[in-house]
Formats: C-alpha cells, sequence, structure tokens
C-alpha cells in the first residue's frame, strides 16, 4: 500500500476517507466474525491509518482553536 500524506490533504478528502475506511472496518469485522476474512494483517492496517487521520483532523482543530485564541487576545 503507498504512503498518503495526510497533511497535504483537504479536510473534505479526509473526511470522505474516515467514512470509506470505518464503512470498511465494519465490513472486515463482519467478515472476521463469519470466518471469511481473506487478509487479516488488513484489519490492523485499516485500524492505524483511521488513526493516522484522526490524529491529524485533532491536529487541524487545535491549530484552529489556537489561531482564534491567539486573535481574541
Amino acid at each position: 500500500m503507498a504512503k498518503i500524506d495526510y497533511k497535504a490533504r483537504s479536510d473534505a478528502d479526509l473526511a470522505n476517507d474516515l467514512q470509506s475506511l470505518k464503512r470498511e472496518q465494519l465490513n472486515l469485522r463482519f467478515q472476521a466474525a463469519t470466518q471469511q476474512l481473506e487478509k487479516p494483517s488488513r484489519v490492523r492496517e485499516v485500524r492505524r491509518t483511521i488513526a493516522k487521520i484522526q490524529t491529524e483532523q485533532t491536529a487541524r482543530a487545535q491549530n484552529v482553536s489556537a489561531a482564534q485564541g491567539a486573535k481574541q487576545a
């Protein structure tokens, strides 16, 4: 899987990626429960990618709130 730079992606792209990965994670959970999971390592990849996207979204939100706090001071 190619490495993606999430810092260069737009907020909308990150939200879309996160939504599709969460949908994939749900499908992988169902496959694991029914013993139909072909690639168990994909569960770990998806979980970590979701974490990377959420980390980037949190960092952006903190930067925005810090910038707004600096304007008010």
